[in-house]
């Protein structure tokens, strides 16, 4: 294991994870947004208003993260509409392609997730809740998606930690973030396992920080919601 080139090429390599936790932290943040009404829709009793969602959600969860990324970056050039667009000067950017194709394919995920754990509320809460003349937005804004959410927060944690792991498929599309870092660097030096070897260890760090960071606001929510009562 060469560690002087390692430790000379490191810079490299933090820069790509800089990048590779800006397109983590913008995609599972859109993605909750973007999944937020979509969950509540999936939990829903009216068949029409579960079947959109539904399919957005069966088609970006049963296709893989690549394929999307080379449709969005390779395909939508495919089309004059699109390139005399005003989207345009984003979708031929591969930075803004892979944000676009990690917050679509993640959204479906967190939705799934927020749905079940709207369903996972217990009954008797909502209710509590009717009961005491709150109306059903009330009722959901202010007792199902609360509890919802610490129910859900594992579920997304875990979901925090595969996109951090898919954003290598960012490097595909010729954006150098920490696995495309490397591969770049290794094309220089002919050191595949040295940095390769230092790549992961970044990403155990980063995965590390973010499941304790996760496990601290679990706890917060915790005492918090043992604080209210």
């Amino acid at each position: 294991m060469n560690w002087d080139v390692i430790i000379q090429y490191l810079p490299r390599l933090l820069d790509g994870a800089v990048l590779t936790l800006q397109l983590v932290a913008i995609s599972v943040l859109l993605g909750l947004i973007l999944a937020l009404p979509m969950g509540i829709a999936r939990a829903s009793q009216n068949l029409y208003l579960r079947a959109l969602p539904y399919a957005y959600i069966f088609f970006f969860r049963g296709t893989p993260l690549l394929v999307q990324l080379f449709l969005v970056y390779y395909g939508m050039a495919q089309f004059d509409v699109v390139r005399q667009s005003a989207l345009w000067p984003y979708l031929r950017d591969p930075y803004w392609c892979a944000i676009i194709t990690m917050t679509l394919h993640t959204a479906a995920y967190i939705a799934e997730i927020i749905r079940g754990a709207i369903q996972a509320v217990p009954p008797g809460e909502v209710e509590a809740a009717r009961a005491l003349g709150m109306s059903r937005t009330q009722t959901l804004l202010h007792v199902t998606l609360p509890r919802a959410i610490r129910i859900g927060l594992p579920a997304y944690s875990n979901e925090v930690i595969l996109m951090l792991k898919a954003s290598a498929l960012a490097s595909t599309i010729t954006l150098v973030e920490l696995t495309g870092a490397a591969r770049t660097i290794i094309a220089r030096t002919y050191l595949p396992v040295e940095f390769f070897f230092a790549a992961g260890v970044i990403y155990l760090i980063i995965a590390f920080v973010l499941v304790q960071g996760f496990k601290l606001l679990e706890r917060w929510l915790r005492v918090d919601a043992c604080q209210g009562r």
